[in-house]
Formats: structure tokens, sequence, C-alpha cells
């Protein structure tokens, strides 16, 4: 089983790409190679392949708070299943992960929603869409010093608020400020959540 998230950024004429696109690859750079990994098309829009599942949650958090540095969001699906066909480019591979990511990332921008999942397990989508919805109440309100701190914290979660303030350069009841304001610890325990009930699925 493999997870494909598909997405695209909301508003993105607000700012121009050059603002964000570097950045982003850099990001994505972190995650797999391009193209056949992760690939930018239509100027806005993407599509990238975890491997491992359990990661899948954390890779959309991670690109979401990056967006939101930049006051900028992002809508993604995440389709789990298999991969039939590797091609040189991403967006021209196929499989059930593929079709399923592109399912929901349909219905997105309809529906404003800003982040669902799709495994075709009836239960756990209903349940993971649920809690995923509560949770982009405060997400999708993520302020952008709230963003870089969840950036931060999301790669340093063994780091102290005092050794996570040296790198944002503040002090660490801001760091504890900012940790409330993101609703971090609720996020993590959703994340974790979501990890347990991957691994016991079947797509």
């Amino acid at each position: 089983m493999i997870s494909i998230i598909t997405g695209d950024i909301v508003n993105s004429r607000k700012l121009p790409s050059k603002v964000w696109i570097d950045g982003f690859k850099k990001l994505l750079n972190t995650f797999g190679k391009n193209p056949t990994e992760w690939e930018i098309y239509r100027g806005d829009e993407f599509q990238l392949e975890v491997k491992n599942p359990e990661e899948a949650l954390l890779v959309a958090l991670q690109i979401k708070a990056y967006f939101k540095t930049m006051k900028l969001d992002v809508r993604m699906s995440i389709g789990f299943g298999d991969k039939t066909y590797k091609a040189k480019k991403i967006s021209e591979s196929n499989g059930t992960a593929f079709s399923r990511s592109g399912e929901v990332f349909e219905n997105l921008k309809k529906q404003k929603i800003n982040l669902a999942v799709n495994s075709g397990n009836k239960i756990f989508d209903l349940e993971m869409n649920l809690i995923l919805r509560l949770c982009l109440v405060f997400m999708d309100n993520w302020l952008s010093q709230s963003a870089e701190f969840v950036q931060v914290a999301i790669l340093n979660q063994e780091l102290s608020q005092e050794e996570i303030g040296i790198i944002l350069g503040i002090n660490q009841a801001a760091v504890s400020r900012r940790r409330k304001r993101a609703q971090f610890d609720l996020m993590i325990e959703t994340e974790g959540y979501f990890r347990q009930k991957i691994k016991n699925i079947n797509v």
C-alpha cells in the first residue's frame, strides 16, 4: 500500500509563484524525487507519493503549515491503495491510490473542505474525514506565526520549548503561546491516531 497526495494552492494568485515555489520544491524534495515521486503542474497543482502510508498525514500537515506561513492555504486529498503502473512522471502513473486521491480531490472545492482521505474503507474514511474536518476548524485559521511554529515543531518534536524558541528567535513564553494557538498537541494526537488506524485497515 502507498499513499498519493493530490493538491492545489487556494487563491494562489494572491502571491506570485516565485514567492512560494522554490521553498515548496525544497520541501517536496525532502519526501521524494521529481518527477517520479512528486510533480507541480498547471502552475499551482501538485501530486506527491508517500511510500509509507503512516507518514501521509504528517506530510500533508507540513505542506499546509508551509503555505500558511505565507498566508496562503492548500487543498489536499490523500488516497491509499496500490500503484499498478509507474511512469517517468507521477502524473502519468496510476493505480487505486491515484484514482482514490483524484476522486476525493474533485469534490473538495465543492464541499469547501481543505483536507480529506480516501482509502476505499468506508468506516475508516468516514471516521477520519470527520476528525479532519474538526481539526480544520483551527488549522484553516492558523496565522503565519502559528504555522511557522508548527513547521519547526513537527521536525523537532524531541526539542524543548526553549530550544524551539532559539530556532524561531523568540522566548519560551512566546513558544508556549504559539503552541496553544496552533492547537499543536491536539493536531499531533490526531496524527498519532491516524497512524494507528491506517496500520490496521485493508484497502
